[in-house]
């Protein structure tokens, strides 16, 4: 998506982002130019990035046995960020500004971060309850802000953009079906719970404000199974049609002509 973006020659003003969009829209806002495109492909396809979910499950159940939250370090989540933000280490040492949301346990509350350290704002945004433990900053607790709010349309509209392009993962695109299995339950609840803001919100939309919603590309091979979100051998190919996708969305859409 973001190739298909730079090549129609859309550079951003500014960035919000969610979980892996706070990853990636940080090193965005650090590179907002075409350059960050081959540091985010060889970040999302290295060893770092397959052991963030994919150690043993026997190291998991070890560390959930310890800790009785989460099966996973953060270690690897840091290094992978840091070999996307070179030595960048706060908001505002960023090209463009850039806002990450998390959600913190001890006010039950949506926090943005958009300024001071960067690190642990962006890894907070990222801290998927029971898969990473919740991260710690100035005294309180926060998880993956996609428990609060998975696709900022509102808040980038919030904080003064009048053309928003949305990078989603896909998952808004997929139908959902009565759940006929445990498995199912949790899945549909959860996908109603982070869906249902952004429909609101799309509903919402003021006049003035354009949004493009970028098309992903298409389901691919397992990703219906349980543990297909800790699966990246398929990386590239993901990328690959979400650029094709993209780029035939802009063109038809007259973004760049």
């Amino acid at each position: 998506m973001l190739r298909a973006l730079f090549e129609a020659g859309v550079t951003p003003d500014l960035v919000v982002g969610t979980s892996i969009g706070a990853i990636n829209g940080a090193a965005v806002a650090h590179k907002p130019s075409m350059d960050v495109i081959e540091q985010l492909e060889t970040a999302w396809k290295s060893k770092t990035a397959s052991t963030i979910y994919g150690e043993p499950f026997t190291k998991q159940l070890t560390r959930l046995a310890r800790s009785r939250t989460h099966l996973n370090s953060h270690v690897p989540l840091k290094k992978l960020i840091e070999s996307v933000l070179d030595d960048v280490r706060t908001f505002e040492d960023l090209e463009i500004p850039l806002a990450v949301c998390a959600a913190s346990i001890e006010r039950t509350a949506e926090t943005w971060f958009d300024s001071g350290p960067l690190m642990n704002a962006v890894i907070a945004s990222a801290s998927v309850p029971a898969a990473l433990p919740p991260t710690l900053i100035d005294g309180e607790h926060y998880v993956d802000g996609g428990v609060v709010n998975s696709i900022p349309l509102g808040e980038a509209i919030k904080r003064g953009a009048n053309t928003v392009y949305v990078l989603q993962v896909g998952r808004i695109d997929e139908p959902l079906s009565v759940p006929t299995n445990p498995a199912d339950v949790g899945k549909v609840t959860f996908e109603i719970s982070r869906r249902h803001r952004f429909v609101r919100e799309m509903s919402e939309v003021p006049e003035g404000v354009t949004v493009h919603v970028l098309p992903y590309g298409g389901p691919q091979p397992g990703d219906t199974k349980l543990g297909a979100y800790k699966d990246l051998e398929l990386a590239q190919v993901r990328m690959n049609a979400g650029y094709e996708a993209s780029a035939t969305y802009l063109c038809e859409a007259g973004v760049g002509q």
